[in-house]
């Protein structure tokens, strides 16, 4: 089969990216975009060599048709249950009922099949929609990539630039936690894309480094040595979610509600790549993490 990618979610910011690979190694695009769709977008997706689709997402034929003779479907669609639950089904229905060979589902994250359920809401609907894409008649790879690098630069209480600390939990100050930029994470699903054997599951990481790395770090780059600060235990911290979560109900329709960042962190510090797939893929280079902080 000849290759052409479809791309979910092409106007967002993973997804205008894996699309710019794609084209980068000449390989036709296809994006669907729902009717409203900043036009600004859409505009720099066809700029760029991109196939822009507009299509009624509650419109079967037209999915499936927007489907027909791509080989792979790149899922790049963000936000809470209408996106990854409902919306993303009908996007796997279509590609099946079209006869697309390969599904990659929108997993971009820490490999939340290592949580067990509760510990972060949005890992916990990704979880849903697999028990929906295992029973599908379709080969599916989820791509984990740990946390995106740029959340280093956000002050979060992991690397707090303004506070100058750095965060641990337990007694976990060499924990290695996996970071990878959105350049690396879009080239290497680019690369997955057309692999006609990827597995269910591939692993990356930019860099991988723990509290102790970025003591480190903050004294060569930032010229000042941050503080260690030991954030208590991860059993206080699951607690900790859990009533925050329960005290803010409107959060349930939010992306990113406080709780729900306090949930990432948990999970930085829960789950880690038991391999790195980062060398399946010729001509791939990874950012440092001196490039990321």
């Amino acid at each position: 089969m000849e290759k052409l990618i479809l791309v979910a979610g092409a106007t967002g910011n993973l997804g205008q990216r894996i699309c710019r690979e794609l084209i980068k190694r000449k390989i036709p695009v296809r994006a669907i975009v729902r009717n409203g769709s900043a036009q600004q977008k859409i505009d720099a997706l066809m700029e760029m060599g991109v196939d822009v689709f507009n299509v009624d997402l509650a419109n079967e034929q037209e999915l499936i048709g927007a489907c027909s003779k791509v080989s792979c479907v790149v899922s790049a669609l963000a936000g809470l249950r209408e996106a990854i639950l409902e919306t993303q089904t009908k996007l796997l229905n279509a590609a099946v009922a079209a006869g697309v060979p390969h599904f990659i589902p929108s997993d971009f994250s820490s490999d939340f099949t290592l949580m067990p359920a509760g510990e972060n809401r949005n890992f916990d609907l990704r979880k849903e929609f697999h028990q929906i894409l295992d029973h599908s008649q379709i080969r599916a790879t989820s791509i984990f990539n740990g946390a995106f690098s740029d959340i280093l630069r956000y002050n979060t209480p992991l690397f707090n630039v303004k506070e100058r600390t750095v965060a641990y939990y337990d007694d976990k100050t060499d924990w290695k936690i996996d970071f990878t930029t959105m350049d690396d994470t879009a080239a290497f699903t680019a690369m997955a894309a057309l692999d006609e054997t990827a597995p269910r599951y591939l692993r990356i990481a930019s860099f991988s480094v723990s509290p102790n790395d970025l003591v480190a770090l903050s004294e060569k780059i930032k010229a000042s040595k941050f503080q260690l600060i030991n954030m208590g235990s991860m059993e206080g911290f699951s607690a900790y979610n859990k009533i925050q979560r329960a005290a803010n109900p409107e959060g349930e329709n939010e992306l990113y509600p406080k709780w729900q960042q306090s949930q990432y962190l948990y999970s930085m510090f829960l789950v880690q790549h038991p391999e790195i797939n980062n060398d399946r893929y010729e001509g791939l280079s990874w950012s440092p993490v001196e490039a990321n902080i």
